[in-house]
């Protein structure tokens, strides 16, 4: 059985199981509430740096981190719920919250963030926070923030008559056209690769592609502005702009920028530390980040990204939500968050954090700052992370001149209208019993 038929097997027990089973069990031990906190991959090993302050400063509560591997987290927290074994609260993929939501196994926070000191809403960029909302109820506080944007090289753009990074569409095409005829044979001027959907879907976005239709019941990736997009996509590879290589095919994406095989590359703010690391010392004022160029016809810069990143939901069968909502204003509080981004590059998600010398003084993180005013979620339906995988696989034939454009967005749609087939008759249910 593979991976994702195991995990969709899930989902349906999930959907079928007594909310009651969801159940954490957290305790209390002579008067000391001990709270079950998950979090995922590098940041699940940092946050237990964090945890005796906020200890020290309630001494009635005892956090227990689990630190889970990011690989297979989404699948432990729908086996979690199976299995009655949830945590008080946990560290979530913000495109995992519809899901959880709409699985019931997640709390609604809206109360708790009305009544708080803490988490401000006006403080949090605008992007991020709607990425928890879902049916007009909040359901996480964003923790750190992803969104990508582009890594260039300022010395390949500025021998190509570009001292600045492009700002719209028709200038990073000419900036990318010379750079290639700069390159020569075996080089190129941006790397994409084939099995990633981000880079054709922040295009999308940024000619205001919605990607589902009626009420998010089907596809619509044969909108204009989608088919505009994926044109736009395509044609890079095709004129020789892009390699059509997948990830295994890169050697090396440090050592291969450093070698001036690609002068721009999509990516988010967990590579800056990674660049600054692998890249030989020479390089070092030779690549810079700037935010996603707009489209031509937008009166607005920069471009539109798409919101990413990781927030903290409390789970409904927690026995100590009141403890745990002390745990999420502890990490949202922005020194913390501040010391969070110095523990492990990742950003905050409040505009007042980023005052902090070690963010505001930062040249290459400064362009995250403008790109997350302009940062969009997702579409929030349950079915999101299966539906991006069909994103990229429907557009590589094409890429590599199988398919025209227009077919590849038919068959998109058709993978999509398949997906959310059972959402259509859940819908429909409800409509017919006035829910």
């Amino acid at each position: 059985m593979s991976g994702r038929t195991r995990l969709m097997g899930l989902v349906l027990m999930v959907s079928m199981i007594s909310l009651g089973a969801c159940a954490p069990r957290s305790g209390q031990t002579d008067g000391v509430v001990t709270l079950r906190f998950w979090a995922l991959g590098r940041e699940g090993e940092v946050v237990k740096d964090l945890i005796p302050e906020f200890e020290r400063r309630n001494p009635g509560i005892r956090v227990a981190v689990q630190q889970i591997p990011i690989l297979n987290a989404h699948e432990k927290l729908l086996t979690a719920c199976v299995g009655g074994v949830t945590p008080d609260l946990a560290q979530v993929g913000n495109t995992w919250i519809p899901e959880l939501a709409n699985l019931k196994a997640i709390a609604p926070l809206d109360k708790l963030v009305q009544r708080s000191g803490v988490v401000a809403q006006a403080d949090y960029f605008a992007g991020i926070w709607d990425t928890n909302v879902v049916d007009g109820s909040v359901y996480g506080v964003p923790w750190y923030v992803d969104t990508r944007l582009l890594f260039y090289r300022t010395d390949l753009l500025a021998a190509a008559g570009f001292p600045e990074p492009p700002r719209t569409w028709r200038q990073w095409m000419e900036a990318m056209r010379r750079v290639k005829a700069r390159a020569g044979p075996g080089r190129f001027a941006i790397l994409l690769p084939v099995d990633e959907h981000e880079q054709p879907l922040i295009l999308g976005r940024e000619l205001g592609a919605g990607l589902l239709r009626d009420g998010d019941r089907y596809g619509d990736f044969r909108s204009p502005a989608f088919r505009e997009a994926a044109g736009f996509y395509v044609g890079l590879f095709r004129s020789g702009l892009a390699p059509a290589w997948s990830n295994s095919q890169i050697n090396s994406v440090y050592q291969q920028f450093a070698a001036g095989d690609f002068a721009f590359f999509i990516t988010g703010p967990w590579n800056v530390g990674e660049f600054r690391r692998r890249l030989p010392p020479e390089m070092k004022d030779k690549w810079n980040t700037a935010p996603m160029p707009a489209p031509d016809n937008s009166r607005d810069w920069p471009g539109v990204s798409v919101a990413g990143g990781a927030s903290l939901a409390l789970f409904r069968g927690s026995r100590h939500p009141a403890e745990a909502w002390k745990l999420v204003e502890f990490l949202s509080e922005p020194a913390v968050q501040v010391q969070f981004h110095k523990l492990t590059g990742d950003l905050p998600p409040r505009a007042s954090a980023w005052g902090s010398p070690s963010l505001a003084g930062d040249p290459q993180t400064a362009a995250f700052r403008a790109q997350l005013e302009r940062v969009v979620p997702a579409p929030k339906v349950p079915e999101w992370e299966e539906i991006s995988i069909q994103i990229w696989q429907s557009l590589e034939p094409a890429i590599r001149g199988r398919s025209t454009v227009d077919a590849a967005l038919t068959d998109l749609d058709t993978r999509v209208d398949r997906i959310l087939e059972k959402r259509r008759k859940v819908l429909a249910r409800r409509r017919a019993s006035g829910r």
